[in-house]
């Protein structure tokens, strides 16, 4: 059976800068008891920059799409997500198809879109076909609600379509507009998730074209007793998410059980990329030292959560892309993490080759 790599992958985030003024919000709306925690919480997230696909994030005009008098019913929030959802993924499409190397659009024969905060149908993959030119045979796959780690089950089953048919060339888009959740004068922990997230998508191309990142291996595992630890539900206002000051322990607990099973036939010192999804600055330091991680070894990671923020599901491909721009060869393991709790992880192998 044939191996499927990992070709290409672009990103792309909106032009509103945002990371400053919506933690200001944040600490500013907070009841005045949580003023204290969120002041001395946001310097220490490691991120100097987020994005949003909101115009105007925060005023008292109409203009302004969170306002001090209304908070945004779940409805107008969906509009505005199929408003700016395909624009977005549309910017990574076009980085991706302009990039050296790219075969054309035309050429896809599967998509698989990842999204957890916006839903409509006719959907966002309906858009990217229509829109984008592909192919009208273009078979279609959403991963829908699965929250941060979604992208790696997208290559997973890319992987599995690849090996059925080599012919085949899959497109991955991951759309994450986060910062349509924000809900005013909410619970503390609720407050915190608002200065983490942000938007993004990403842009990939899966084939037996021996090029890029090769796809060695997957693995997915629950971490027991831990469902309530994180959760995102659909509200009257919105989508809540709830993260428990647990999950970095948590985490780190199921790294460690789970190493063999992620790492396969590697040992960790031989591993020499790791993409960690940046969940956060607590979830990197406990992964980081649950496997002894040298210093640098989640360089790429954090970098991400500095220049970004938490883009759900986009955000490890953010990672990915960084390291495939570099090329460095050798043996790589992709982390993420999600409501459930679960963890998923990919091997992964970089030829050296820039695509």
């Amino acid at each position: 059976m044939g191996r499927a790599y990992l070709n290409h992958i672009a990103v792309a985030v909106p032009a509103q800068e945002c990371h400053a003024a919506s933690s200001a919000i944040v600490r500013e709306s907070a009841a005045a008891a949580d003023r204290a925690v969120l002041a001395r919480v946001w310097p220490q997230l490691g991120i100097a920059r987020r994005y949003t696909v909101l115009p105007r994030f925060w005023g008292s005009d109409d203009r302004a799409f969170y306002r001090p008098d209304h908070c945004p019913g779940t409805a107008e929030r969906m509009a505005m997500f199929r408003a700016h959802a395909w624009p977005l993924a549309a910017q990574a499409l076009d980085a991706l198809f302009t990039a050296s190397g790219v075969p054309s659009r035309r050429s896809i024969t599967h998509l698989i879109v990842t999204t957890c905060t916006g839903f409509y149908a006719p959907g966002l993959d309906y858009d990217i076909v229509t829109q984008a030119d592909l192919p009208p045979s273009t078979q279609r796959l959403v991963l829908g609600f699965m929250g941060c780690y979604a992208a790696i089950p997208a290559l997973r089953h890319a992987s599995a379509i690849v090996h059925s048919d080599p012919t085949a060339r899959v497109l991955i888009v991951n759309v994450e507009l986060c910062s349509l959740h924000f809900r005013p004068q909410a619970p503390l922990d609720q407050l915190l998730t608002f200065l983490l997230f942000a938007d993004g998508a990403a842009a990939s191309v899966v084939s037996a074209e021996p090029r890029g990142l090769r796809l060695d291996g997957f693995h997915h595992a629950l971490v027991p007793a831990s469902a309530d630890a994180m959760q995102w539900q659909i509200h009257d206002h919105g989508f809540f998410m709830h993260l428990d000051a647990a999950i970095p322990q948590l985490v780190a607990a199921a790294v460690r059980t789970e190493q063999r099973a992620v790492c396969g036939p590697w040992a960790v010192p031989t591993v020499r990329h790791w993409a960690i999804h940046p969940g956060g600055r607590a979830i990197l330091d406990a992964v980081a030292a649950s496997y002894a991680l040298p210093d640098g070894a989640l360089a790429d990671s954090r970098a991400v959560l500095r220049d970004y923020g938490n883009m759900s599901s986009a955000t490890i491909m953010f990672v990915l892309q960084r390291m495939l721009a570099v090329a460095a060869p050798g043996p790589g393991v992709a982390m993420a993490f999600g409501p459930g709790l679960t963890l998923e992880s990919m091997r992964f192998t970089i030829s050296g080759e820039v695509p």
